[in-house]
């Protein structure tokens, strides 16, 4: 399994991003993901999965209404387009290979994007 997030940066409060993920390694269309994070201090959280075919979604309620997840599956690509950030959504943000309930911290990810939220 290779993950590969890009995307992250400094962006001001208000701001957005958009976060990709590459995957390889195993049949991308056939498994479920997530985006999860690890502000600084602080240990790994939920944002957001998505179901093989992308017809279930599901995001952490601190970045509902502003956070959303897609996949290309042609592309073998994850996604997490990122509006109205805030400073507490900094962090380091990975995507995982997830089972079909959802993340588990078992779960394998990438080395990670950091996104820094700031003015």
């Amino acid at each position: 399994v290779q993950l590969v997030e890009s995307g992250g940066g400094l962006v001001q409060p208000g701001g957005s991003l958009t976060l990709s993920c590459e995957a390889s390694g195993f049949p991308f269309e056939l498994s479920a993901m997530s985006w999860v994070r690890q502000p600084p201090g602080k240990g790994l959280e939920r944002v957001s999965f998505i179901s093989r075919g992308g017809a279930t979604r599901t995001a952490a309620e601190s970045v509902k209404g502003r956070f959303l997840i897609t996949r290309d599956n042609t592309k073998n690509t994850l996604y997490l387009q990122m509006n109205r950030l805030k400073p507490e959504d900094t962090a380091v943000y990975y995507c995982a290979k997830s089972g079909d309930l959802g993340w588990s911290p078992a779960d394998p990810r990438g080395q990670g994007t950091r996104v820094t939220v700031s003015s």
